[in-house]
């Protein structure tokens, strides 16, 4: 034992890993057989401890030999052996290192190796046109640089040459991918400068040269499979094909769309290829194209895309695929705005008839999505087509409202007149639904029979008038609205009914604001407005009730109706025309203005003034009668031109009896401007009609101080006497008119202070 651990301590110089390997496995033998006996000696301790005290103790002291040799051994490990271990650890790792370097070295030799045996490759490939073969070989070429580029610890001078001259073989591949593809799809177009047009139009050809194979068949050749095949590899395919498909959209297929009397001349000649040209064959009188036209147009040219240029696998995907997606969504809105929308029809009775082109639309569809133009099922075109309804109520309530505009916007004094027996041209309606029908009988059940007394016949009708005709065939355009609302589907209905309202909402919006300057200008307008205003208000009280029962739910059901603008029209026509008054009646103001108050009338220059304000006043009431009369309803007419009469006479009045003095000349010169007025007043309430003066008569109905004024006029001629007897002890018709004081003080301005006016005074009580 003392042996070994003097060999272990003695060997000072460098141990060999297998000797001291075999150490420590002796000594771990040791240790087990150590550990044995120990256990064996605790076993005889406990069992039997005074024949084994001996054995123990020569034990123990075994065990710290052990131990010692131990001890010494783990020193030896830590001093001497583990320092060995971290040298020899890390001339390991240096060799490893040195390794992976030359790995690596030997990886960008070979990298660089197969970038020039693929670029030779390439270069004899593209001299051969065998340009799948080169564009695969410069895709190795690209991957050797990628991978040379990867190693960041790499700093070859020659990586940025080999980028280099990647990228120029690649452009000069693509620049002879694309001359075969110039030479393989020819376009002629017309020059820039040529204003696009029908006749710039007629020169675009499209000529596929070569395109077919050397057995023959109708099949891209396989030059051109190629050519699309090395495009898709180098990534430029989708970039040609886009290309490709604007010039082919702009210059021939939405031209065909959009010009009726443009078609296509398809030319096939042996050896030479097939030319696609757009010709003339006769102008057409339409101005839009058919759908069927527009498909079968469509379909010609691209059927000839796909027999002899697209109908190449790239890929999972055909070419034509690839060109579906690029050209389908701009040329399927070109249909549906230059054509489809053209197509729908303007008259709800049209709208069965439409069902075949639907049918074209499917079958036009269809065959693009045998040729995998189209993918999937749903398309704008197709669901544009089928909701016809929709579109067929967009259109129509867009006509409708341009069409009332325009007639909002027209020149109002071309008038029609109306009589007590006009009525609206009310169309023939079907009879309504067994539902209605029931309600109607339940309601007719319902009603007692003790209003049996018939109305008038005049009861609700408009009295004569005029209105503006533009009126009249706006209430004809919402009538036939209505119309075409009736059967027709619930949302299209809906549609017809809210535009209808839309244009009386419209009428009352833009009218005003339009016609605004003119409308006080000219009091012939604002009489028209008003009788426009009152007709739309009397015709929208029962037009809903005429077509509730014809309509859909949930119109049927009461919401159709007109009835909550009635107030508003009527205001409208009201405002407008008293605006106008207010207008006529500042001007009568005016003129009365320019009288001089009536004072010292013996004055020349005075009597002039206000014998010119007096005509002024009565030529403005008979101008106004010239233009009202025969458009203003009677009864308005009479209250218009009294409201007018009677605002000049409250004026005159008014002047006169604020005078305090009026001499007889005065008073003689304003009984002669008054007579005047008293002789030509009335004369505007003559209606234009023969001979009737019934409205001449009954001018103190409309004006209020029609009776004052004339005892004005007996008062200014008259003699104290007189006065007096007119009094009557305030019960004669000059009390009637006038206060106890303003008698008085028209007799001190009328008469001097004598004891007979006096007299006079007191007896007006």
């Amino acid at each position: 034992m003392a042996s070994f651990v003097t060999e272990v301590l003695a060997s000072s110089g460098k141990l060999e890993k297998d000797d001291l390997s075999s150490k420590i496995s002796r000594m771990s033998r040791k240790v087990e057989d150590t550990k044995e006996e120990v256990c064996d000696m605790m076993n005889k301790r406990y069992s039997d401890f005074l024949p084994g005290l001996q054995g123990s103790e020569e034990l123990m002291v075994q065990v710290d030999e052990v131990s010692k040799e131990m001890d010494a051994l783990k020193n030896c490990i830590e001093t001497e052996v583990q320092q060995n271990i971290h040298v020899a650890v890390a001339e390991y790792a240096k060799l490893k290192q040195q390794l992976e370097k030359n790995t690596i070295i030997i990886s960008m030799l070979e990298h660089m190796k197969q970038f020039h045996n693929a670029m030779d490759q390439s270069n004899k490939a593209l001299q051969d046109k065998k340009y799948v073969d080169a564009a695969n070989q410069l895709e190795k070429a690209r991957a050797s640089v990628d991978a040379l580029k990867d190693w960041k610890t790499s700093r070859l001078p020659l990586l940025s040459a080999l980028s280099s001259e990647l990228i120029v073989q690649r452009e000069n591949l693509i620049y002879h991918l694309g001359n075969e593809w110039k030479s393989l799809v020819i376009w002629r177009l017309p020059s820039l400068k040529e204003p696009a047009g029908l006749k710039s139009f007629l020169k675009v050809e499209l000529n596929l040269s070569c395109a077919c194979s050397k057995e023959g068949q109708p099949t891209p050749s396989a030059l051109l499979h190629s050519v699309l095949q090395a495009l898709a590899i180098q990534g430029d395919l989708q970039h040609k094909i886009k290309l490709f498909s604007q010039v082919l959209l702009k210059s021939m297929l939405k031209p065909l769309v959009m010009y009726p009397s443009l078609s296509v001349r398809v030319t096939e000649q042996q050896g030479e290829g097939t030319t696609l040209a757009l010709q003339c064959l006769e102008e057409s009188k339409e101005e839009r194209s058919t759908p069927s036209q527009v498909y079968s147009k469509l379909l010609l040219v691209l059927k000839t895309l796909h027999l002899h240029l697209l109908d190449v696998s790239i890929g999972d995907k055909k070419l034509s695929s690839i060109l579906g997606v690029l050209i389908w969504e701009e040329i399927s809105q070109c249909i549906i705005h230059e054509c489809l929308l053209y197509s729908i029809p303007n008259n709800s009775s049209q709208l069965e008839k439409y069902s075949a082109v639907i049918k074209e639309t499917e079958e036009f569809e269809k065959s693009l999505k045998e040729m995998e133009y189209l993918q999937g099922d749903s398309t704008d075109l197709l669901k544009y087509a089928r909701d016809v309804n929709c579109h067929f109520a967009s259109k129509k309530c867009k006509d409708v409202i341009v069409a009332a505009r325009k007639l909002m916007t027209s020149k109002m004094h071309n008038t029609v007149k109306i009589t007590p027996d006009y009525k609206l041209r009310l169309p023939k309606l079907p009879a309504p639904g067994s539902e209605v029908k029931a309600k109607q009988e339940k309601s007719k059940e319902e009603t007692p029979m003790e209003n049996s007394k018939q109305l008038s016949a005049w009861s609700l009708c408009l009295p004569a008038c005029h209105i503006s005709e533009s009126v009249q065939q706006l209430m004809e355009l919402a009538l036939n609205t209505l119309c075409e609302a009736v059967g027709s589907s619930t949302q299209c209905a809906l549609q017809l009914f809210f535009t209808v309202r839309n244009i009386f909402q419209l009428f009352y919006d833009v009218v005003p604001t339009y016609h605004k300057e003119n409308l006080l200008k000219f009091p012939h307008l604002a009489a028209i407005q008003h009788n426009n205003c009152m007709y739309l208000a009397h015709h929208l009280l029962t037009l809903g009730h005429h077509f509730r029962a014809h309509l859909p739910q949930p119109l049927s059901e009461g919401i159709a109706t007109f009835v909550d603008m009635v107030p508003g029209f009527r205001k409208l026509g009201a405002q407008c025309f008293l605006t106008q008054m207010n207008v006529q009646r500042a001007e009568l103001l005016e003129r009365l203005s320019t009288a001089h108050n009536f004072c010292n009338l013996d004055d020349e220059d005075n009597y002039i003034a206000a014998s010119k304000a007096i005509r002024q006043v009565i030529h403005q009431l008979k101008q106004l009668g010239t233009v009202w009369q025969d458009v203003l309803p009677v009864s308005i007419y009479c209250k218009a031109m009294g409201h007018l009469l009677n605002t000049a006479i409250t004026e005159i009045i008014s002047k006169i009896m604020m005078l305090e003095d009026i001499s007889s000349e005065d008073g003689e010169h304003l009984h002669t401007l008054c007579q005047n007025i008293i002789e030509e007043g009335p004369l505007v309430f003559i209606p234009l009609t023969e001979g009737n003066k019934k409205y001449q008569e009954e001018v103190p109905l409309y004006v209020n101080k029609w009776g004052t004024f004339k005892e004005l006029v007996i008062v200014l001629r008259a003699n104290l006497q007189e006065i007096v007897d007119r009094w009557a002890d305030g019960k004669g018709p000059l009390a009637v008119e006038f206060s106890s004081s303003e008698v008085k003080n028209l007799i001190r301005a009328l008469f001097q202070n004598t004891e007979r006016r006096a007299v006079a005074l007191t007896k007006i009580k």
